[in-house]
């Protein structure tokens, strides 16, 4: 699939392609993305552990503090929007680069704020300009590895940004209590700062990027290159990346069903950052450290999920009789991470109890973020192919979007949930509205197909031309269309 991309601008045997690199220089730049990635989501949670020191030291109430966690959830949901657009300029190792090091900046400003307004902007600015590094990092992989399976290929890369958010807080705890909150901003910092160091010799993976470089360098005229359907204007680039996102949220049924789950999904996902915490220390006395380690389970859950989730589709694709998978079996993970998901949530809410053990809780922790990442995996790459390139990246970042602004919505409010209608109630509430959801993955199994026919998106036309998008282009992937870098758009 990806190699059609590069076929086209540096030839499947070009000694440039990415695929054609020496394994240490496809595992350096695969290494370089996925620490990128691991450090942004570090650097969101990792915050949590000084809360209580926050509201002490700047006099403000719990939610606002809150606020500077989901202020750089904010700043994350840009990125999806305008990293499409960089990165068809300019390439990806020059955006990682300068993401990460503006990244670190603001966390140093964060760390020296003598003001809640000015840590509160710091974190915004931080979350807007280090989102890059979590949405590049699918386009990373696709470059530099020949992906026969796509959940696979997603399973690998979804647990950098969940190992990194579920780290966080790990750290965190340690650091603020042996100093004082700032020191969880100045531990991301100097992670930043490490992980840009090793990532200064990071090769451009992006094969249009490569070929413009190439021929710059001889002293040639730029390659011939069609162009992106992304967009070339500002006007064009609005219409895929803002307003048809818009439109899909409430005209498109695929999109609708989706971002709506993912969106319960991470709004639960990252509520457990602030309430999982509160829970262990005032139900089982737990200290900031050992409430910081609960978050452990949450990293054997993105592992599990992942190790399933590839094991299901390897063993699929083995079955199949043709080399191409129907991307319908790619929700079967969906599936059975749906009622997880569910059943942990009751699960949760009716054993944090002091006459039941803290393994219960913590275990249950661990099974929703089993499930709900095997969801996360399953839809994802559902979209992946579900639309011509437009319309996919359209798709891509309405679900991206809606999910980034839910997580950063619920924290701000759990708190209140849970101290007026108690934990039980409010996980509870997220249970039975995550119950219509568990039938998503199902109706897309049966009923995809003909959605997708039926949709504008799949009919429609490139936004270079007022020609149909050919039949044939319409049957490959996204991501094998050389005019467009759709992958460019995870979170």
């Amino acid at each position: 699939m990806t190699s059609t991309i590069l076929s086209h601008t540096l030839g499947a045997n070009d000694p440039d392609n990415p695929m054609k690199w020496p394994i240490h220089r496809k595992l350096y730049a695969s290494a370089v993305a996925w620490a990128m990635a691991f450090t942004v989501a570090f650097g969101l949670t990792s915050y949590t552990a000084g809360l209580p020191q926050i509201i002490a030291a700047f006099e403000v109430s719990m939610t606002k503090a809150i606020a500077g966690f989901s202020l750089y959830l904010f700043g994350i949901f840009f990125a999806p929007i305008y990293t499409p657009h960089l990165s068809e300029r300019y390439g990806r190792s020059i955006i990682y680069l300068i993401s990460i090091f503006c990244c670190g900046l603001f966390h140093l400003g964060a760390a020296l704020s003598q003001s809640y307004s000015s840590l509160a902007v710091c974190r915004f600015f931080a979350g807007l300009v280090g989102g890059p590094c979590l949405v590049l990092i699918e386009g990373t992989f696709a470059d530099i590895w020949s992906a026969e399976t796509t959940n696979t290929y997603y399973a690998f890369l979804g647990v950098a940004s969940y190992f990194g958010a579920a780290s966080g807080p790990i750290v965190g705890n340690f650091v603020v209590q042996a100093g004082s909150w700032r020191w969880s901003e100045y531990v991301t910092l100097m992670l930043t700062l490490l992980i840009f160091a090793f990532g200064i010799g990071m090769p451009e993976t992006y094969g249009r990027e490569i070929s413009r470089r190439r021929n710059k360098a001889r002293g040639l005229a730029p390659p011939h290159q069609p162009p992106a359907e992304s967009g070339v204007t500002i006007g064009q680039m609005a219409t895929v990346t803002v307003l048809n996102p818009l439109k899909q949220l409430v005209l498109e049924p695929i999109v609708v069903m989706i971002s709506f789950t993912l969106a319960l999904n991470w709004a639960v996902t990252f509520q457990w950052f602030i309430t999982v915490p509160v829970v262990l220390q005032s139900v089982y006395g737990f200290t900031p450290q050992r409430a910081g380690l609960a978050f452990t389970g949450a990293i054997g859950g993105a592992f599990f999920a992942a190790l399933c989730t590839i094991a299901i589709e390897q063993a699929i694709f083995k079955s199949c009789k043709t080399t191409t998978m129907p991307i319908e079996k790619r929700l079967i993970p969906a599936m059975y991470g749906g009622v997880m998901m569910t059943a942990s949530l009751f699960w949760i809410g009716w054993t944090a109890d002091p006459k039941v053990n803290y393994l219960s809780p913590i275990f249950g922790t661990a099974i929703f973020i089993w499930g709900g990442l095997s969801v996360l995996i399953s839809l994802i790459t559902y979209l992946f192919d579900a639309y011509p390139p437009a319309g996919t990246l359209a798709a891509l970042t309405a679900a991206a979007c809606t999910r980034i602004a839910a997580a950063g919505i619920i924290p701000l409010v759990i708190v209140q949930a849970f101290t007026n209608i108690t934990g039980k109630w409010a996980l509870a509430i997220f249970g039975f509205i995550s119950i219509p959801c568990l039938v998503v993955p199902f109706v897309l199994y049966k009923w995809g197909p003909a959605l997708r026919a039926r949709s504008p998106y799949t009919r429609s036309m490139s936004i270079h031309s007022h020609m149909p998008v050919p039949t044939e282009m319409m049957r490959m992937s996204s991501r094998s269309y050389e005019g467009a870098d759709m992958r460019d758009v995870q979170v």
